[in-house]
């Protein structure tokens, strides 16, 4: 897994590649709680190179968006393939945390 960050103001985007299971997922944790730590709390989770995504992808995220909420913050999630977008929903995740077709509109959101 590769992550790219990008500060739009006051908005952090993480542009993720490769796969979010349970190997990559403490390094994209570890990645997210120093922007977090750094004072930025809105952060968008760009998906559009995520080839799969397990269940320890989804806890993860669901760790991130309760801690936000707690500081007055937000994560949000764009541009997941159809197949991992599919697992979103089978898992009803969609229901948790916000998913934008596109960066752009996941920005407007934040």
């Amino acid at each position: 897994m590769d992550v790219t960050v990008e500060e739009k103001g006051e908005i952090i985007v993480m542009r993720v590649k490769g796969r979010l299971d349970a190997a990559s997922s403490p390094q994209l944790e570890q990645t997210i709680n120093s922007i977090i730590d750094g004072g930025h709390f809105k952060i968008v989770l760009n998906f559009s190179d995520v080839e799969y995504l397990s269940s320890a992808g989804m806890r993860l995220m669901l760790a991130i968006s309760k801690k936000l909420q707690h500081l007055e913050g937000k994560v949000v999630a764009c541009s997941l393939n159809d197949d991992v977008m599919e697992v979103i929903k089978m898992a009803g995740f969609n229901q948790v945390i916000e998913f934008y077709p596109s960066e752009q509109e996941s920005l407007t959101h934040l």
